[in-house]
């Protein structure tokens, strides 16, 4: 299992990265879906997801996979929410995808579902945080930045190794997470075609900036 994990990790074809600043989080991710990272299936796929009101997510895998996930993590929490008639936290929602990984990439099969994670949310007493969650179940709490495992990963973690700051503000956490997706796209050919930006704060979640990079030939 950690051969196959290994094998198809940074195969994902995308590109998202989490970024936590002093009064929020921002989550950005580029817009092509690829088939083994060389032929491009879709121009338009929406790779950050606001699951409900208060958690964003946004993942790297296999697509199919990537949005069962998704729509089986909202449900859950929202039965959650029923049961204990409390609204789970950030935390708690994180360790509820972990635990959904953890058993799911643990289960026979012939093709065996891996999917990494970012969630980001606020909390109802109004903290922001971020969580990486490895395809392997475990779960990370974010103190700056995380791109999880997609194929634009080691372009995004070089830009911001040299440009994040600690006190950055969510208004400047928006464009450097656009610069990013576009450095990432500049390099990787599972990365592409447009960016999608949210930010995260204690006053909600707000889709900062939707654009389409078209290609340009001379």
């Amino acid at each position: 299992m950690n051969e196959e994990i290994s094998k198809n990790v940074m195969k994902s074809g995308t590109s998202i990265v989490g970024i936590v600043c002093k009064d929020g989080v921002v989550m950005a991710a580029d817009r092509r879906s690829t088939a083994g990272g060389q032929l491009v299936m879709s121009k338009k796929s929406i790779k950050v997801v606001q699951v409900n009101d208060y958690v964003v997510v946004s993942g790297t895998g296999v697509a199919s996979d990537i949005d069962l996930y998704q729509r089986i993590f909202g449900a859950e929490l929202k039965l959650k929410e029923l049961k204990t008639k409390v609204r789970p936290t950030v935390e708690e929602a994180a360790n509820l995808f972990g635990m959904m990984s953890y058993k799911n990439i643990r289960m026979p099969s012939m093709i065996p579902s891996i999917v990494g994670q970012l969630i980001a949310g606020f909390n109802e007493d109004g903290t922001v945080e971020l969580y990486t969650v490895e395809p392997a179940g475990g779960v990370y709490k974010v103190e700056d930045y995380d791109a999880n495992f997609g194929s634009g990963m080691p372009y995004i973690l070089g830009l911001l190794e040299r440009q994040y700051k600690k006190e950055i503000t969510v208004k400047e956490g928006v464009e450097l997470a656009k610069e990013c997706i576009k450095s990432a796209i500049e390099r990787d050919t599972g990365s592409g075609n447009g960016i999608d930006v949210f930010s995260v704060t204690k006053s909600g979640i707000k889709r900062e900036a939707a654009e389409e990079i078209i290609a340009q030939y001379r």
